[in-house]
């Protein structure tokens, strides 16, 4: 990793240290209330595979490790960098009695399992702030087994005009603040829109997971296309 990636990577990762007590509260004033529904579908469309490993990648406070944890016979793997989003997501997990859920700290462009492990991955508002992308698209391509699935939930910006300005005051007017009022840290939340601005637009990505190697790409717009999932096979 050069020193602009590991800059990056610090970065995101004190951003994250520092919004995990209000994470969970500001995604559902920012998306709202929507976040919850498309984390249940990520383990609806998870379902359909039979999946028996998991790995949930950028799991943050656990809500999609939480739902796939609910498919019967399966063990997730959640990862993320935080370790204070980790900590809030224990205390859910040892809070609901879920045995099937093991955490751990790690990055998602250097994972610390073998190849052809998993028969999901999921990456939920993770993948823009990978501190290099490609690499963890690589990363997730590899420990999936052949047949399995990449399940991704992102952010991104509408195609249609009207939406688009909709969105525009959205994100520039209403999220920095609620972030004033509800976090104190609108730096943080700017960072973070900032991510998706500049994040590839949809054909774009859908172009780098084929580089990568996967076979086919589904997309799913949400909430007039903010918020996107990618169903991705190998």
């Amino acid at each position: 990793m050069n020193t602009n990636k590991s800059s990056n990577f610090v970065q995101i990762k004190n951003i994250f240290e520092s919004i995990s007590n209000e994470y969970d509260f500001m995604n559902d004033l920012m998306t709202f209330r929507n976040h919850s529904k498309w984390k249940k579908e990520i383990a609806e469309i998870a379902i359909d595979s039979s999946p028996k490993r998991i790995l949930d990648i950028a799991t943050g406070t656990g809500d999609i490790a939480i739902n796939l944890s609910k498919i019967n016979g399966s063990k997730i793997e959640g990862i993320d960098v935080s370790g204070n989003m980790l900590k809030i997501a224990r205390k859910k997990i040892n809070d609901l009695k879920i045995e099937n859920i093991n955490l751990k700290t790690c990055e998602a462009e250097n994972l610390v399992f073998d190849d052809n492990q998993f028969d999901i991955v999921s990456i939920g508002y993770g993948v823009r702030n990978f501190s290099n992308l490609e690499k963890g698209l690589s990363e997730s391509y590899r420990v999936l087994k052949n047949d399995g699935k990449l399940i991704i939930l992102e952010t991104s910006i509408p195609e249609n005009p009207i939406i688009k300005i909709l969105y525009t005051l959205i994100t520039r007017i209403y999220i920095p603040i609620i972030a004033f009022i509800f976090s104190g840290k609108t730096k943080a939340y700017l960072y973070l829109l900032d991510s998706t601005k500049n994040f590839p637009p949809k054909n774009r990505f859908i172009e780098m997971l084929y580089k990568t190697g996967f076979k086919k790409v589904e997309s799913r717009k949400k909430l007039y296309g903010a918020s996107t999932i990618y169903i991705v096979s190998k």
